[in-house]
């Protein structure tokens, strides 16, 4: 069975939604989704870099995180012929494990526990697929890479994309 890796924040979990109305309501500013394109919100705003990773180490940040449309969908058809592991470098916030763990528990019970990895360097998975957002993942990886679209991205190129969940169903499911 072949394996494949999925990563948590803006490929299963809606990060930016909740970053932009945090960081919003925190900082008085109002930024949205279309500012975003190319870039995090910490390059744009390079001055407020520490408090806004501050802001997202809080130990609920990750926890009412919305789903990505179709996620949750896809990868229950996906683990009837993949092995199927959650991977998330939670080693960013380390004060995120418990929420981005129960927020899995609640969305993805069908994923086993042992198979909910947090890590820094995804290169030490051992998979045929990583599905990120974020291409530095992809580095040290030795399976494939499939980069899921997202709005610090979008500029990115050389890489297989995948724009929403629909699409990395035809891609494995088909």
């Amino acid at each position: 069975m072949k394996r494949i890796a999925i990563d948590m924040d803006e490929v299963i979990a809606d990060f930016n939604p909740k970053m932009l109305a945090a960081f919003n309501h925190r900082f008085s500013e109002n930024l949205h989704l279309s500012d975003l394109q190319g870039f995090t919100i910490q390059q744009l705003r390079p001055a407020l870099k520490e408090q806004i990773e501050e802001m997202i180490g809080e130990p609920d940040f990750f926890s009412d995180l919305a789903l990505i449309k179709d996620s949750q969908k896809v990868i229950r058809k996906l683990s009837e012929r993949y092995e199927i592991f959650i991977t998330t470098a939670a080693m960013e916030f380390p004060g995120s494990f418990n929420a981005k763990f129960l927020w899995l528990k609640k969305h993805f019970s069908f994923v086993s526990s042992m198979n909910i990895v947090f890590c820094g360097n995804k290169g030490i998975l051992h998979a045929d697929y990583l599905i990120d957002d974020n291409a530095r993942h992809f580095i040290k990886f030795s399976g494939e890479g499939i980069l899921y679209t997202a709005p610090h991205n979008v500029h990115l190129v050389g890489y297989r994309r995948v724009e929403n969940w629909q699409e990395v169903a035809k891609i494995f499911l088909s």
